[in-house]
Order: C-alpha cells, then sequence, then structure tokens
C-alpha cells in the first residue's frame, strides 16, 4: 500500500514537472519569435536609413523613469569631465 502512494505521488510530481516543463519551453518559443520579429523591425529601421544603434539606446532609455535617466546622465557627465571629454 505504501508503496502505491509513493508511486502515486511520483506519478503526479512527474505529470507536474512535464507540464511546466511543456509550459517554458512554449514560452522560450514566443520569446524567440518575439526576438526575431524585433530584429526584423529594426532591419527595416536601418533599410530606411534610421541608426539602430541609436535607436536602441532610446528604447533602452525609454525603459527607465526621468530620474533614473537624469542620474545616468549625470554620472556619465561626470565621467567624461574626468577624462577630459566633455
Amino acid at each position: 500500500m505504501a508503496d502505491e502512494i509513493t508511486d502515486s505521488s511520483q506519478t503526479v510530481a512527474a505529470g507536474q514537472l512535464r507540464a511546466f516543463i511543456e509550459r517554458i519551453e512554449r514560452l522560450e518559443e514566443e520569446k524567440q519569435s518575439l526576438a526575431d520579429d524585433i530584429k526584423d523591425v529594426y532591419a527595416e529601421m536601418k533599410g530606411t536609413g534610421f541608426d539602430t544603434k541609436a535607436v536602441r539606446t532610446i528604447v533602452r532609455l525609454r525603459k527607465k523613469d526621468q530620474s533614473e535617466r537624469q542620474e545616468e546622465e549625470a554620472i556619465l557627465d561626470l565621467y567624461k569631465a574626468a577624462l577630459g571629454m566633455a
């Protein structure tokens, strides 16, 4: 009887594990599909003459709030000044 309970719980755990892994695999496929779509948009932008490096920087900056951007810019300005680049 104890062996049956252990076997049942292992079967349930294995089923849950398989379900989690399959969900992760589906999400990874979706993530790759989205990454490919983003890559295509950048390629389209480049084809129309936009500087994609600058655009990537803008996208990264827009993810941050205003105060975080200002702090980053202030530190960057300080470092540039220290190196005689300002």
